[in-house]
C-alpha cells in the first residue's frame, strides 16, 4: 500500500489527477490515504468532498494548506 500511496503523490504532482484518485479510492479506511484524497478534492476545487475526506483523516488542520507543498509532506510521511 505504501508504494501505491507514493505513486499516486507522484501522480498527483505531475497533474495526473483521476490515476492519482484511482489509486487512493483503493484505500479508503486508510487515513493516509484519505488525506491524500482529501487534497486531490481540494485540487479539483471540490471544497465539500475535500472537506468529508479531511475529516475521515482526522487532517482538518491542513485544510487551508497549499496542495503541493501538502502532498511533498505526505511523500515524505510515506518516505516516497
Amino acid at each position: 500500500m505504501k508504494d501505491d500511496l507514493s505513486k499516486a503523490i507522484e501522480l498527483a504532482l505531475g497533474g495526473q489527477w483521476d490515476a492519482a484518485h484511482r489509486i487512493v479510492q483503493q484505500y479508503e479506511a486508510d487515513a493516509i490515504a484519505a488525506w491524500i484524497h482529501a487534497v486531490l478534492h481540494k485540487i479539483e476545487g471540490d471544497l465539500d468532498n475535500s472537506r468529508y475526506w479531511y475529516r475521515r483523516a482526522g487532517k482538518m488542520d491542513c485544510i487551508e494548506r497549499e496542495p503541493r507543498a501538502e502532498l511533498r509532506s505526505i511523500q515524505e510521511l510515506v518516505g516516497g
